[in-house]
């Protein structure tokens, strides 16, 4: 055996016997896993899966890249967390329990915002990105990053009931741009927490971004490059269209200076600042008093049915387009059940001129 290779012990060789049974993997295979780094950008949806199959395949070192916290809406498809860990960053939570399926595997978490300033340095500590991100800036940055750093990527998007999974820049082959050469308009690719999605369905796609990311680390079968893998999980569809590279597409040089203002969102320079917030005994102290006050819920009505504490039911994903239900001269008090959606509905609220708004620490969860 060459010595550089990776060893292992016999509980290791017992863990992955299943594999090492295979002729197509067998010891060597195993080996060229445990040397692997894949970095997974997203543990959300997409990312649980992917990081708890090839966790438990054995991948040596897996980045997680995630600087979102979990939420208890999060809990209808994203299987790692539970609802201890809402209110907590969703890398360090993942990496702790991918450790404790693995003891064998090294786990980086990585809880920041990726950048164009960040985005080349990190990459470059791995061999292969797997893109689980939910927004069409990040998917443009990951995958320019890569084309400049010569890495895989692995790419799943989810919509509704319909997954998409391809392979880009894998041995010279297309990358994204040359499948979606510009962004969609701003509003016509709404988010999940706008649309919802069929809770199994990341759980579908992200299983098949997995097996590629394993087909390409052991060399084996054909990977998706050059090819878009699309499911309609309700007809039980799938469907398979080719598409060709562009050389242009593959010689990027250079990051765009702002992906979000090239996807036509708000520039990172203009994104939005933690509102203030509240605690749950100020809140109380103020229902008391009389003072005018609104009180916004903007859970989702099944959660407002288990659990209510007076005031307004706007859903998060409905609230931009209800806001003249609301008067924006009198105090308003944002809650949820965890502090996190609350936090994101104040920023609209204050975005839009309202002057006086707050958050509920902690949601729910304080009061």
């Amino acid at each position: 055996m060459n010595p550089t290779e990776p060893t292992f012990s016999a509980a290791e060789n017992n863990r992955y016997s299943r594999h090492l049974l295979l002729p197509e993997i067998g010891l060597a295979g195993q080996q060229k896993l445990k040397a692997a780094k894949v970095l997974v950008v997203g543990c959300g949806g997409l990312g649980c899966p992917v990081l708890q199959y090839l966790a438990a395949a054995g991948v040596g070192t897996l980045g997680l890249l995630d600087f979102d916290t979990v939420d208890d809406s999060n809990l209808q498809r994203q299987v790692l967390y539970a609802t201890a860990d809402v209110g907590h960053p969703k890398a360090v939570v993942a990496a702790e329990k991918l450790q404790a399926q693995n003891p064998f595997i090294e786990l980086h978490p990585h809880q920041l915002h990726l950048s164009a300033a960040n985005a080349l340095e990190l990459f470059g500590g791995y061999d292969i990105v797997v893109d689980c991100s939910d927004n069409f800036a990040t998917r443009y940055l990951v995958n320019d990053a890569c084309v400049i750093l010569g890495k895989p990527l692995v790419f799943g998007a989810i919509f509704k009931f319909e997954g998409q999974v391809s392979v880009f820049n894998y041995q010279q082959g297309p990358t994204y741009r040359c499948l979606y050469p510009e962004p969609p308009a701003p509003g016509d690719a709404p988010s999940c927490a706008e649309i919802g999605v069929l809770g199994v369905l990341p759980g579908l796609v992200g299983t098949m971004q997995a097996a590629e990311a394993l087909k390409i680390v052991l060399e084996l079968g054909e990977v998706l490059s050059g090819r878009l893998l699309m499911v309609d999980a309700l007809g039980m569809r799938f469907q398979t269209i080719r598409f060709r590279a562009v050389p242009a597409n593959q010689q990027l040089t250079s990051l765009e200076a702002d992906y979000a203002a090239f996807c036509g969102e708000a520039p990172e320079a203009a994104a939005p600042q933690r509102a203030p917030e509240i605690s749950a005994d100020d809140l109380k102290e103020w229902q008391q008093s009389g003072r005018p006050l609104q009180l916004l819920d903007v859970r989702e009505p099944h959660e407002h049915a288990r659990r209510q504490i007076g005031g307004q039911l706007l859903p998060l994903g409905q609230l931009a387009e209800r806001l003249g239900q609301l008067s924006p001269g009198v105090p308003v008090v944002v809650h949820c059940a965890s502090g996190v959606r609350s936090q994101k509905a104040a920023q609209l609220l204050l975005a839009q001129g309202f002057s006086h708004v707050y958050s509920l620490r902690n949601g729910l969860a304080d009061y």
